[in-house]
Order: structure tokens, then sequence, then C-alpha cells
């Protein structure tokens, strides 16, 4: 059995939950359908939201669980989205400098690269880390 590794910051998720009532921290922990819905009812009218509290280390053991742990930072790819995913600053963190520039020309490819981004980072990270310990 694999030793469980720490990809994801309870401190980062409460910070982002803050924001929560755009699912900001749904997104953060991999759960981009009822962040999806936070963001479009302002967190199930602020009601989940409050409950949010409560669950986030549950959620946060979730995506230990589920994510590869590496080199690059989940805490700082889901910061880096989360405040300049326009410039593309999250993906030349991963490496992908051509897309991270575009973004930066095109402002995030029009925001919905950065929609797109929401949904993936996490998968995104994951792999990236897969690469870089398997080469």
């Amino acid at each position: 059995m694999e030793a469980r590794t720490d990809t994801h910051s309870k401190l980062f998720g409460y910070l982002l939950w803050i924001f929560g009532f755009l699912g900001s921290h749904r997104f953060y922990y991999g759960k981009p359908i009822t962040g999806t819905i936070w963001f479009f009812t302002l967190g199930l009218l602020f009601i989940g939201w409050i409950i949010d509290l409560f669950l986030i280390p549950a959620m946060d053991r979730e995506a230990d669980l589920r994510f590869r742990d590496g080199e690059v930072s989940y805490n700082i790819g889901w910061l880096l989205l989360t405040f300049t995913g326009v410039f593309g600053l999250h993906r030349m963190y991963q490496g992908k400098w051509i897309t991270g520039i575009l973004y930066l020309l095109t402002g995030g490819l029009f925001l919905l690269g950065v929609l797109y981004d929401f949904w993936t980072l996490n998968d995104q990270l994951s792999e990236r880390n897969k690469e870089r310990r398997f080469g």
C-alpha cells in the first residue's frame, strides 16, 4: 500500500473557502462539478458554503489520496491559477511555456482556458508530477 502524501493543504483550502461561495475550494479539492454549481448559485445560496466549513478536512483527505505528490506543488499551482490565471503563470509554473504565453497574450484564451484549468488543474499537476518522477 502506498503511503499517503499531503498534496493539498487544509490551511490553503480554508483560505480558498473564504471565496468558497464562488466554488474555488471545491475546484482545489478536485470537485469541479460542485465547484461550478457553487459558482453559479453562490455556494447554494451560502448554505452549502457554510456546510463546507466542516467538510474541508474530509475533502482534503480525499484529495491527498487521489492526486500524485511531487516537485510541482498543488498549492502554488492553485494560487497562481486563482489569482493570476489570465496571465498563464500557473501554466508556466508547470513548464508549459507555450500555452502560458498564449494565456498571457489572450487573457487566458478569453477566459475559457482559465475555466478549463479550474476543471483540470489537479489532474494536470498530478500528471506533471508523474512525468517528473518517472521521467
